[in-house]
């Protein structure tokens, strides 16, 4: 996949631990994404809950319930199959978290940008220094 970006070494991801999250734009808007090891492989979505559009994690990289089997909402406590994304519980509804392509190969974890995902680009400074220092 020669558009994958690299996203973490395979070994940052715990079994139903704690996610790596990063920044992302969506439709051109600031957004964030997560990834999970979930059965043994990772999975990525917007953080972003289908109730009310908001982030979920109740601490920075921790989305899942206290059994480990939910991605819980923190705010309004929406639950939502980790494996899938599909709502399973509160106020979701038949909702699904949106999926952000994530793969492993060789001990890194990539994950893929579409047309309505991409990348946060940052502006190139006047010397040629993407933060703008001279």
């Amino acid at each position: 996949m020669a558009d994958s970006l690299p996203l973490c070494a395979s070994d940052s991801l715990a079994e139903r631990g704690q996610a790596v999250v990063w920044d992302v734009m969506q439709w051109g808007r600031p957004a964030r994404a997560f990834a999970l090891r979930i059965d043994g492989r990772v999975v990525g979505y917007l953080n972003r809950c289908v109730h009310v559009p908001t982030e979920m994690d109740w601490q920075e990289g921790e989305f899942l319930d206290m059994d480990r089997r939910w991605i819980l909402c923190s705010i309004h406590g929406a639950h939502y199959d980790p494996a899938n994304g599909q709502c399973v519980g509160g106020p979701c509804g038949r909702g699904k978290l949106t999926p952000v392509a994530c793969h492993e190969q060789d001990g890194q974890v990539w994950w893929q940008p579409t047309d309505d995902i991409r990348p946060v680009e940052f502006d190139e400074g006047p010397s040629g220094d993407p933060h703008g220092q001279p």
